[in-house]
């Protein structure tokens, strides 16, 4: 069964960026033919869609946070990350890492203040 585990600081100040990494195990990240989820939900709010990372290395991002995203993986590590700059308050939230919407990380909250 595959696991998911986020890591990464609790706390960013604005206008820093911030970098998240999901470790997997269980399962590779390189597996025909699954996609690798970031996806946060800031408080109050709903479910928010981040990017994703193909088994292949594709990577697609929301058109609302493409500017200030970038997803990357390591696969001798089995990890993908995930980097947002110039972050601002609105950015806290609880951000989770998954395979298909369906595996899931536990989530990290992430706070962004000075």
């Amino acid at each position: 069964q595959v696991q998911l585990q986020e890591s990464g600081p609790g706390l960013v100040k604005p206008s820093q960026t911030l970098s998240l990494t999901c470790t997997v195990s269980g399962g590779s990240i390189t597996d025909n033919y699954y996609y690798w989820h970031w996806i946060r939900q800031p408080p109050g709010k709903g479910l928010e869609w981040i990017g994703r990372i193909a088994y292949d290395g594709r990577i697609y991002y929301s058109p609302s946070l493409k500017s200030r995203t970038s997803i990357s993986r390591d696969t001798s590590k089995n990890q993908f990350t995930l980097q947002l700059n110039s972050v601002t308050p609105e950015d806290t939230a609880v951000y989770y890492c998954t395979r298909q919407w369906e595996s899931w990380g536990q989530g990290t909250q992430v706070t962004v203040s000075s």
